[in-house]
C-alpha cells in the first residue's frame, strides 16, 4: 500500500533480532518435529481413522459394555540399562463405583523384575485414598559416588532388591492444588551388579574412585511417613484423547509451589538410626499463543539429614537425574545430602495425542544444607522428549539427554541418555 504517513518501513526492533538466535538454534528440533513426526502423523492419523482403526485398537485391549476394564502390553528401553516388557492391567469401578485395580509386572532374563498392585479408591471428588504393594529386582542400578565432583568414567553396577507397602491420602481442593499423606513400610537391600562390562561398586572402590556407601551391601527396613503439600494455578492435564484435542484442557500459564517432606526410621538397625527428607519446588508457567505452547521456569531444593548419629543409606539421599530435575542424566548418576537444581521448561503440541517438551538446566548435589555451594561446581543438562497426551495411566514417553561434569572440571558434555518406555513404573 502507498506509504501515506512518509514514515517508511516499521524500524526493525532488538527483540526481533535477537529472537533469530533461539530460532537458529532450535532449528533442527524444529525441522525433526514438524518434518519427521507431524507430517508423517497428517498422513497416518486420517488414515488410521477412516479405517476405525483407533476403535478397534481400544476394543481390543478392553473389556465390558463401558470398556472399564483392560490390558496393555508396557515395556522400556533406557540404553545404558537391561530392557524390560511386561502388562499393564486395570478394573475401574471394581465391584463398586469409585474403586479401581492396576497391575503392572516387567521383567527381563538377566535377574531384573518388577511388579506392583495398586488400589484407589475415590471417596469424593476430592479425595482419594491409594493403596499399593511393589516389589523390585535390578542388578544394573547405577553409582558414581557421592558428592558434585563425581565423575562419568567412576560408573559402576549394584543391585537393588526393595520391597514397599503403603499408603496415600489425596485431596484436591483447586485445579491441579492438592494436600498428600502417606506412611508406609520399606525393605531394601544393596550388593554388588553387573551390567556389561561395567565393574560392580566394590570393585570400582578399590580403585579409590569412592567410598563404599552407608547402606551397601547391609540394607534397612524403614518405616516413613510423608506429606506434602502442592499448590498449582493450573488446569489438569486431560485424561483422555477427547479431552486433549479440546479447547483450554491443556495447563498453561500458572503458577507451580511445592513442599514436601519424609521422616524414615530403620527399624532393623539401632534406634538412632533415621532421617528425614524435604524440599521444595517453585515455578511459573506462561503459555506463549495459549495454543498450547508452554514456557515455564523451575526452581528444586532437596535434603536428607540423618536422625540420629548413623548416616543416612544412599538411596535415601537427594538425587538429580532419571524421572526427576536435570533428566539428562541417568536414575541415581548425582548423589549427596542436598541438591539444588533450576530449569527451563518448553512444551509444544506435536501432533494429535503427542506432545513435545524441552528442557534446559542447571544443578548439582552438595553435601548438608548445601554446602559447598558455587556456580563452579553445577553442571549442565539437557533433554528433549515426545510424550503421549491423554492416555491416562498408560503413558508413552521417548526421551533423548545429555549431561555435563562441573563446569570446574571443564563442563564437557560425556553422559548421554536414551530412552523409550511404555507405562514406565520402575
Amino acid at each position: 500500500m502507498p506509504d501515506y504517513s512518509g514514515r517508511g518501513p516499521e524500524p526493525t526492533t532488538a527483540g526481533e533480532v535477537l529472537l533469530w538466535i533461539p530460532r537458529i538454534l532450535l532449528s533442527p528440533l524444529y525441522l525433526v518435529s514438524e518434518y519427521v513426526i507431524r507430517w508423517p502423523l497428517s498422513i497416518v492419523v486420517p488414515a488410521a481413522e477412516d479405517a476405525d482403526l483407533p476403535r478397534k485398537i481400544y476394543d481390543f485391549f478392553t473389556f465390558g459394555p463401558e470398556h472399564k476394564a483392560g490390558f496393555a502390553p508396557v515395556g522400556l528401553l533406557d540404553f545404558g540399562f537391561n530392557p524390560s516388557v511386561g502388562i499393564y492391567a486395570f478394573w475401574n469401578d471394581a465391584f463398586f463405583a469409585g474403586h479401581q485395580l492396576s497391575v503392572h509386572a516387567e521383567a527381563w532374563p538377566t535377574d531384573w523384575y518388577a511388579a506392583s498392585l495398586m488400589e484407589r479408591i475415590k471417596i469424593d471428588p476430592h479425595r482419594t485414598v491409594v493403596f499399593h504393594v511393589s516389589e523390585l529386582h535390578r542388578p544394573d542400578r547405577v553409582f558414581y559416588g557421592i558428592g558434585p565432583d563425581t565423575l562419568q568414567s567412576y560408573e559402576s553396577r549394584y543391585t537393588q532388591q526393595s520391597l514397599e507397602v503403603g499408603g496415600l491420602l489425596q485431596w484436591r481442593f483447586w485445579r491441579q492444588s492438592r494436600i498428600e499423606a502417606g506412611a508406609g513400610m520399606r525393605i531394601a537391600d544393596m550388593t554388588d551388579g553387573h551390567y556389561g562390562s561395567d565393574p560392580s561398586l566394590t570393585r570400582e572402590a578399590a580403585t579409590q574412585a569412592f567410598q563404599i556407601p552407608y547402606g551397601f551391601d547391609r540394607g534397612y527396613t524403614a518405616e516413613y511417613n510423608r506429606l506434602g503439600l502442592i499448590v498449582d494455578s493450573r488446569r489438569p492435564w486431560p485424561t483422555s484423547a477427547e479431552q486433549a484435542t479440546a479447547q483450554n484442557t491443556v495447563p498453561g500459564s500458572g503458577v507451580h509451589l511445592e513442599i514436601k517432606g519424609e521422616q524414615g526410621s530403620d527399624v532393623r538397625g539401632s534406634p538412632a538410626s533415621g532421617w528425614i527428607r524435604y524440599g521444595g519446588t517453585a515455578g511459573g508457567y506462561i503459555d506463549l499463543n495459549q495454543r498450547g505452547r508452554v514456557l515455564g521456569i523451575l526452581v528444586t531444593t532437596m535434603f536428607a539429614d540423618p536422625i540420629g548419629t548413623n548416616a543416612v543409606p544412599f538411596t535415601e539421599l537427594a538425587t538429580l537425574g532419571g524421572d526427576g530435575p536435570m533428566r539428562g542424566y541417568y536414575p541415581g548418576r548425582l548423589i549427596d545430602r542436598s541438591a539444588a537444581a533450576g530449569a527451563l521448561h518448553y512444551v509444544w503440541p506435536v501432533g494429535p495425542w503427542l506432545g513435545g517438551s524441552l528442557e534446559a538446566a542447571v544443578g548439582n548435589v552438595f553435601d548438608q544444607h548445601l554446602e559447598g555451594f558455587r556456580p563452579g561446581r553445577l553442571r549442565f543438562s539437557g533433554s528433549v522428549a515426545l510424550t503421549s497426551i491423554g492416555m491416562g495411566d498408560y503413558p508413552i514417553e521417548l526421551l533423548a539427554g545429555c549431561g555435563s561434569e562441573t563446569f570446574e572440571h571443564g563442563g564437557q558434555v560425556d553422559s548421554f541418555r536414551l530412552n523409550l518406555a511404555v507405562n514406565h513404573g520402575f
